[in-house]
């Protein structure tokens, strides 16, 4: 079994869904498809959809709702 890195393409702040009562798009143990949208990043009040970019069957999310990212940053792990 190998784990896939999703890493975040630019710095800024990271959200897991589309505003705060909306679900997560993708929560710890779902599986994932190359196209999937996994979260956001914000910067300067715009907002960029991150896509999986990996296909898998469990995520984990390795940095929590609304936490600062910085662009290369590992923000989840897929299982292959």
């Amino acid at each position: 079994m190998s784990k896939l890195e999703i890493k975040s393409p630019l710095p800024g702040t990271f959200y897991r869904a589309s505003s705060p009562e909306a679900a997560p798009f993708k929560a710890d143990g779902d599986s994932v498809g190359d196209t999937d949208t996994i979260g956001l990043i914000e910067v300067m009040k715009t907002f960029q959809e991150i896509p999986a970019g990996v296909s898998g069957k469990a995520i984990k999310f390795l940095v929590d709702n609304e936490e600062a990212v910085m662009a290369g940053q590992v923000i989840a792990e897929v299982e292959a």
